[in-house]
């Protein structure tokens, strides 16, 4: 789960990590309110979406008095920032800023171990920044075990070339932001930028953490982080079914069981869509138990997306045999009714192949096109979706 900026900096607070002041305000008013409650000459206004670019497309603005805070949050609310609606603004405290860091912490799945990258060149944009400058960004291993300990930090400002002093006020910085990492089962913690104020002091000036959805049974407090709002309603509704799904910008919808068929199943259901204009909609991994209602479910939540035109169910029996399996798409498209509008691809494989192609075969569903391999699925598919305008 990405949070937003404001629940970044509560957590970085929470764990000692120097930060400034912030206010959440729903309505112009409660920014001014905010502001006049900082007592600051300068506030900023922030846009609070799950998104980049926000200062680009005019989501963050400083306001010189609370009656202009009042003003830029009237103007931001309501924005759409890269399709994200903006409904809450956080008002910070302004900041005397002499330098601008990066840093950031994130899960390296390919090495298995964690990946520090911090830079003195803060600010921008982090990848334009590792192509144009790559030396200018400094890449160092952590231990999970062992974490950001002391002499980690310090070899982490060592490699990103901060001078001594500057150096010595970081490394307790990145020390408490492990804290973070660790303590709240973290996937990604960035900050960005990191700065040095006009009195030398490190603060957190902008954070952005994702947390890991598998670890939520030991944080129950995590659940108030959630913003009905801003999740996509079939993400919301896949999750209370217990299905592993994400939404794609596409018109072929997709099942399989298991992680590598699925993502496999996306690169060809990408290639065929080439020629027919169409890209896929959707990963839907039901997993080995791929019953009736299972099924119904993941059909459910895919022909719930308007854009889906067509569905591709590519599925290989090992544990759950293919004669269940058809059983499931059978019993689902019985159990879904009218609400089964559109066209399906069904690839079998594995164990009991012939029997549940049989299945499918005396059904005779309206809806339902066999398919005898995988690539041959995903043409049939993308140009059933393409046909589907």
């Amino acid at each position: 789960m990405d949070l937003f900026e404001y629940q970044a900096r509560d957590l970085f607070e929470k764990h000692g990590v120097p930060v400034l002041g912030g206010v959440v305000a729903e309505e112009p008013s409660a920014a001014k309110a905010a502001a006049e409650q900082f007592g600051t000459p300068v506030v900023v206004v922030k846009a609070q979406v799950k998104t980049g670019g926000r200062g680009k497309a005019g989501g963050v603005k400083v306001a010189k008095s609370p009656e202009e805070a009042e003003q830029r949050a009237a103007e931001i609310l309501g924005m759409d920032i890269k399709g994200h609606t903006v409904h809450r603004v956080m008002i910070a405290a302004g900041a005397d800023i002499a330098e601008e860091y990066y840093f950031s912490l994130l899960l390296d799945r390919a090495e298995r171990r964690y990946l520090a990258m911090c830079s003195k060149e803060g600010g921008m944009e982090i990848e334009q920044l590792a192509v144009e400058r790559p030396e200018a960004l400094a890449r160092i291993a952590v231990d999970p075990n062992v974490g950001i300990d002391e002499p980690k930090a310090r070899e982490i400002v060592e490699a990103a070339g901060f001078d001594a002093e500057t150096g010595e006020k970081i490394v307790p910085v990145l020390q408490r932001l492990w804290d973070v990492y660790r303590e709240e089962d973290a996937t990604l913690v960035e900050v960005n930028p990191l700065v040095k104020t006009g009195d030398g002091e490190i603060v957190a000036l902008d954070g952005k953490v994702t947390l890991d959805d598998n670890a939520e049974f030991r944080h129950e407090d995590h659940a108030a982080l959630v913003d009905s709002r801003t999740e996509d309603p079939l993400e919301a509704k896949a999750k209370a079914l217990d299905l592993n799904y994400v939404k794609l910008d596409g018109e072929v919808g997709i099942i399989g069981n298991g992680a590598g068929l699925v993502m496999s199943t996306l690169d060809v259901v990408a290639y065929a869509g080439e020629e027919h204009g169409v890209k896929p909609a959707n990963f839907l991994d039901i997993g080995g138990g791929a019953s009736a209602e299972v099924m119904a479910n993941g059909l459910d939540v895919i022909l719930g997306d308007d854009q889906v035109r067509a569905v591709f169910v590519n599925v290989f029996g090992g544990i759950t045999a293919c004669d269940a399996v058809a059983d499931g798409i059978v019993g689902a498209l019985a159990k879904l009714g009218d609400a089964a509008t559109k066209p399906l691809v069904v690839r079998l494989d594995g164990n009991k192949v012939e029997e549940g192609r049989q299945i499918l075969a005396d059904a005779d569903h309206p809806l339902v096109t066999l398919a005898e391999t995988m690539d041959g699925g995903a043409a049939t598919v993308a140009e059933l979706a393409a046909n589907g305008k």
